[in-house]
């Protein structure tokens, strides 16, 4: 049956380790679109997409080495109004990427993930929402290992997102990943779930 795979979106809070929960699922054989990554490609490969964003930011948004990260990140986090005029450009690119690549896949389950899936309302359109907590303080300690960022840093790029308080009552499925806390049964677990309810919403014979 064409395009009957499901849509499962995975997100989590910076420093969950959804990525690395992301890789566990691709290892057992399920393609994984990772949003984010897809956005930065675009930003730099889509001539359109690089236009909206210079007419909205000026020429610095660029420079000789490709998105100005910097200048943009003090642009959105210091106008929240910003901040929604570039998701504005960019979720719709990344959407209409990600039908063309969903399109392609054979897999009955196809993942989804993005850093912001519920802020940005598109859990809407999966057919399930995986969230990846861990406690803060792992968090942390992940997040200054893999970018050398102090305390203050980390803390403000968390104020950005959603606490998974108000995550977990939108999320279908938990996965936890303290350090402590094994992923591949629980990736096992959820693909097994997640088979058994995509095939009993199918229409029978």
């Amino acid at each position: 049956m064409k395009n009957s795979n499901w849509t499962i979106g995975i997100t989590g809070g910076i420093g969950s380790g959804k990525t690395t929960f992301c890789q566990v699922l691709e290892v057992l054989g399920f393609p994984v679109f990772y949003s984010d990554l897809e956005a930065k490609k675009l930003m730099m490969e889509n001539e359109e997409v690089r236009f909206k964003v210079i007419e909205l930011f000026g020429s610095e948004a660029y420079n000789k080495n490709g998105i100005n990260r910097s200048f943009l990140a003090k642009q959105i986090f210091s106008n929240p109004a910003l901040k929604d005029k570039m998701n504005a450009i960019i979720h719709p690119a990344v959407r209409n990427h990600f039908s063309k690549w969903k399109a392609s896949q054979k897999s009955e389950l196809v993942f989804n993930e993005a850093a912001i899936l519920f802020e940005t309302g598109s859990y809407k359109h999966n057919n399930k929402n995986v969230l990846v907590i861990a406690d803060e303080s792992t968090r942390i300690k992940r997040i200054k290992i893999r970018d050398n960022a102090s305390d203050e840093e980390i803390k403000k790029r968390m104020e950005n997102q959603w606490k998974d308080e108000k995550k977990i009552p939108l999320a279908d499925f938990i996965i936890h990943n303290n350090d402590d806390d094994l992923l591949l049964p629980q990736a096992l677990e959820l693909i097994q779930k997640l088979q058994d309810l995509r095939t009993s919403s199918l229409p029978s014979k």
